[in-house]
């Protein structure tokens, strides 16, 4: 499959999504003093976190360089999709850019700083879901994307296959109806004549 030039604007997506991640992170880094707190609203806060894992403080484990080597990988993938995905396939297109935005802003904290700056902090009473940054929101959502795609592939050609088994059981109906209708006109043929009063 050939390149598809209108899949290159999907980059500006990405960008974007660097973009903001990179702000957003030096907004926090300059604001707010490293494990402090700041309320935003009922279930939010601000926070200043370094997670040296993966995305929600996974593998945290696992040495930086092997975080920046799985981001690279994962980039050169997603480029490889986008440079084959049919054109006008949104959710795919979409979700990819978001994926590969979020993928290489944490590669450049990685780079950068040696961990990712986290400090989105969702919580409900004394629970508190892990720390995530712009960049981890939009791989989340991009992989929301993708999946949303194959469900909705996944219902078109279910519907698809149960239109083609309706058509194929209406076109035997009617085969069998018309092949009644031609054998009706021979069966009166070859009927017997009834008798007359007289016996002939």
């Amino acid at each position: 499959m050939g390149f598809h030039y209108s899949n290159v604007h999907w980059l500006w997506l990405s960008a974007g999504v660097m973009l903001a991640d990179q702000i957003t992170k030096q907004l926090v880094i300059r604001s707010i003093a490293l494990f402090d707190s700041v309320a935003v609203m009922p279930h939010l806060n601000w926070v200043h976190m370094q997670n040296r894992g993966a995305a929600f403080s996974m593998l945290a484990q696992m040495p930086p360089w092997f975080f920046v080597l799985l981001g690279v990988g994962v980039s050169v993938g997603i480029l490889i999709w986008l440079r084959r995905n049919p054109r006008g396939q949104l959710l795919v297109a979409s979700g990819l850019a978001l994926i590969l935005g979020g993928a290489l802003g944490n590669v450049i904290d990685r780079v950068r700083l040696g961990h990712v700056t986290d400090f989105i902090d969702v919580y409900y009473q004394e629970w508190h879901f892990a720390a995530f940054n712009i960049a981890d929101a939009a791989i989340s959502v991009g992989a929301a994307l993708l999946i949303l795609d194959m469900f909705v592939q996944w219902r078109r050609e279910r519907r698809e296959r149960v239109q083609a088994q309706r058509t194929a059981a209406d076109a035997a109906k009617l085969a069998e109806a018309e092949r009644a209708r031609a054998a009706a006109p021979d069966e009166a043929s070859t009927a017997e004549p009834a008798p007359t009063k007289d016996g002939h």
